[in-house]
This record gives C-alpha cells, structure tokens and sequence, in this order.
C-alpha cells in the first residue's frame, strides 16, 4: 500500500476478529522484543500475555485450522481454472498442509509449555491489576527485567516460539484473505454508504483505502449479510467525531475466498 494512504480493516466474523487480534499481538511484541531497555521486554510480555488470553480460548486452534482447510478446498477448486500459476498454487498447499500438520500435532493448545512458566503465570494474574505488575508488587519480575537484555531477549524468543505455527498460520491466513480482495472505486453521498453482501460468497473482511492528508475517516460496521461505511470528522481529540456531508470517493476492498 502507499505511503500517502490508510487502509482502514473491519471484519466481518469473529473468526476474522481474532485472526487480526493475534497479528497485532504478534507484530507488537516482535517489534519490542530486540529493545534492551526494560521497558522494550515489558511491552513484549505483556503482548505475550494477550496471546496467551485470546489462546486460552478452547476452540481459536479449532477455528484457524477450520480456516485453513477452508483456504486448501478453495485453492484447490482454483487449479482446475485455465491460467492459473500451478507451481504458485502448489507453494501454497504445501504451506498449508504443513501449518496443519503443526496445528494438529498433539491435543494441546499452542503455548501450553509457557502456562506452566511460574514468572509469566504470576505477571499474568497481577495484569489483569491497574498498575498491578510494578516493581513492589512482583520482585520476582524486577529480578528478570534486571538482567542484562541480551538474557531477556533470548527469554522472549523462547516463549513466542511457543506460538510460531500459530503466528505462521494467522500470518498466511490474513494474507489469503487480503489478496482476494474485489478493489472497486466508490463514492459516500453525505460521507455514508451502505452495500448488501453476496450470502454465497460471504466477505469475510471490508478495507476501506483513503488517502493519508484528508480530515475524514471512516468508521466500519457490518456483519455477513451487509456493511455501512461512515465517513466522520473529528476537529481534535477532545470533540466528538460527526459525519461529513461532503461527498467523499475512497477504494473499497471487499475480501472473500
């Protein structure tokens, strides 16, 4: 995407909901992880943390495994269809029986191993805490953070590895999921627009493309029969957004495979 637009993401089931949930989990804690400073490996295990939560969840593994068999049937129906790049196509079949083979493998969730961790199980409870993980309240965490970084880090690495074929399987999930988009250009009469969704190929994801220097944004709702786009304005982060009146052309991707 380019540097002078925003791509606004709305999904459109709670399969989707939590796909993009872990990515920015998994995305914040590898940016911070390689930081030395204390605050760097704070951030990482908090967002470690966060995964664990959403992974506590019986059926997530069920649900991304779901997901890509569902990715599998459809890649496969497309090697049937003249033009196709079967050597691409292929690639990608391999990529997923693979993840599906980690997936399955064994009858625990992923980051079992680190839930027995006595460190991460404590800052776990103590975050659910307004302010509940500082120094007094956890000596055992200052003892950690104190380390030098390099130890740390190497903590960090071992523990999101712990979700590597779940970091793996939502990264490639997302990514089949983006380049099914339908691209159109649209326009919003008084900054809104509303369109009814096709119920045999449901969208599973709404990104709405704006360009980076304009006062509007858009705010998405939608489920899988229908989505609406409002277009708002907000003067500063102290008012209230209202819809624009104006009528406003932005791209809309509607992704469905």
């Amino acid at each position: 995407m380019q540097a002078d637009s925003i791509v606004y993401e709305q999904p459109l089931n709670e399969r989707v909901r939590a796909l993009l949930r872990l990515e920015y989990l998994f995305e914040r804690a590898a940016f911070r992880m390689s930081g030395a400073s204390i605050w760097d490996s704070r951030a990482s295990v908090e967002a470690i943390i966060d995964i664990m939560n959403i992974m506590s969840r019986t059926d997530l593994k069920t649900e991304i495994i779901k997901e890509l068999e569902r990715d599998a049937a459809t890649l496969e129906a497309l090697g049937a269809k003249r033009g196709v790049d079967h050597e691409r196509l292929n690639e990608l079949l391999e990529r997923i029986r693979g993840l599906l083979n980690d997936l399955r493998r064994g009858d625990s969730m992923p980051g079992q191993d680190i839930r027995q961790n006595e460190l991460l199980s404590y800052v776990r409870q103590r975050s659910s805490i307004p302010a509940g993980t500082c120094s007094f309240d956890i000596p055992a965490y200052q003892h950690w953070l104190e380390r030098p970084a390099e130890s740390r880090i190497s903590d960090i690495q071992a523990w999101l590895a712990e979700f590597e074929p779940v970091r793996d399987a939502v990264t490639l999930c997302l990514q089949l999921i983006r380049g099914s988009a339908n691209a159109s250009r649209e326009v919003a009469a008084a900054g809104f627009f509303q369109r009814n969704l096709d119920s045999s190929a449901p969208c599973q994801l709404v990104r709405v493309v704006v360009p980076a220097d304009v006062s509007w944004f858009p705010e998405i709702s939608g489920g899988r029969h229908r989505f609406s786009i409002r277009f708002v304005e907000q003067l500063d982060t102290a008012s209230r957004p209202t819809q624009s009146n104006e009528e406003i052309t932005f791209d809309l991707q509607c992704c469905a495979i």
